[in-house]
């Protein structure tokens, strides 16, 4: 005869999945898709309609072709988009890649403050300058969203 809570089937409100939306996972999941998007978007805008934009961000210490850059980076961009929005049991590793991407074209942002070069409405050396505390933030949102930050060890 089997017990009574074995014949009960689960209680959503307390399953691992619904513990974590209760918790606040869905705000980590809206802030996750919503950088998905956003990277989407940057990425399309890579490759159509702002490239010309981007080609000016690219410092001129980088030894490969200005286009090239724009193109892998875009690229690089919707990949990362859409896992962030498509993949999500992948959104750690999704999350550290991300964040990684972040801190990789972060010099560009420094090499538009230091040579003063004007690009998305960015026309003044103020303009420039605080952009740079916004690309840690985007660090942040990538490993917070995606659950890399705050997330309890538990041992097996």
């Amino acid at each position: 005869m089997r017990s009574r809570a074995i014949d009960r089937p689960a209680n959503p409100a307390t399953s691992s999945g619904s513990r974590t939306l209760a918790r606040g996972g869905w705000l980590r999941t809206v802030g996750r898709i919503a950088l998905g998007a956003a990277l989407l978007f940057a990425g399309i805008s890579h490759l159509t309609v702002a490239r010309s934009e981007f080609r000016a961000q690219v410092p001129a210490w980088v030894p490969l072709d200005e286009d090239f850059v724009v193109l892998a980076s875009g690229v690089v961009e919707i990949a990362l988009g859409a896992g962030l929005v498509a993949l999500p049991r992948h959104r750690v590793l999704i999350g550290c890649l991300t964040a990684a991407f972040f801190v990789a074209v972060f010099p560009g942002n420094v090499s538009q403050w230091l040579t003063q070069t004007s690009a998305f409405r960015l026309d003044t050396d103020r303009a420039r300058f605080v952009r740079l505390y916004f690309q840690p933030l985007l660090v942040l949102w990538a490993l917070w969203s995606t659950g890399v930050l705050g997330r309890r060890r538990t041992s097996r």
